[in-house]
């Protein structure tokens, strides 16, 4: 379980970071196999629960990366850009914020270890409703479905979240 958490947290992690998004051949699905012009990909994978997970988990981060201005408006400028939690070497988690003129910012959290963060102490710019607009651990993906009830509320700038283990979250603030 933990090599396909810790590949849906990686993804998790690279879209919701600045710069471009960029897998090879079958690796929308955890190809096992390094690809060959030989053979075909390993399409049956997909017949495994965890596999198609990380397809679907591929999918819906394609989709939210498009339509959520703040993870691809300003790509390439600093102002799109402000790291929340950058030294937490303990507990492994990274978070930071994706913004961009007229869009609503989005907050990104990495829980890199196999431990669940049942009561994370995360600060964030506005009080107020966050949205989580992704979980890599919820179960549609092959995780285990720990997770925010799809909102936090952050009061006098911090709030009280749930870091599912090896999984990123995202949470747009809503107001």
């Amino acid at each position: 379980w933990q090599r396909h958490a810790g590949l849906r947290a990686y993804y998790g992690l690279m879209w919701g970071y600045p710069g471009k998004k960029l897998l090879f051949m079958g690796q929308e699905f955890a190809q096992r196999r390094e690809w060959s012009e030989e053979r075909a990909l390993d399409w049956d994978l997909l017949d495994a629960p965890a596999h198609a997970g990380v397809q679907r988990l591929v999918r819906d981060l394609n989709r939210l990366h498009r339509d959520k201005p703040a993870l691809h408006a300003r790509d390439c400028e600093p102002e799109g850009f402000e790291w929340l939690v950058v030294d937490d070497a303990q507990a492994s988690v990274f978070a930071w914020l994706r913004k961009a003129p007229g869009a609503r910012p989005i907050a990104v959290v990495s829980n890199m270890t196999p431990a669940l963060h049942s009561h994370y102490r995360l600060a964030l710019p506005h009080d107020g409703s966050w949205r989580e607009v992704l979980n890599s651990d919820a179960e549609i993906y092959g995780g285990s479905g720990h997770g925010n009830m799809g909102a936090i509320t952050v009061r006098d700038g911090a709030a009280q979240v749930v870091l599912p283990p090896l999984a990123t979250v995202m949470f747009e603030f809503e107001g």
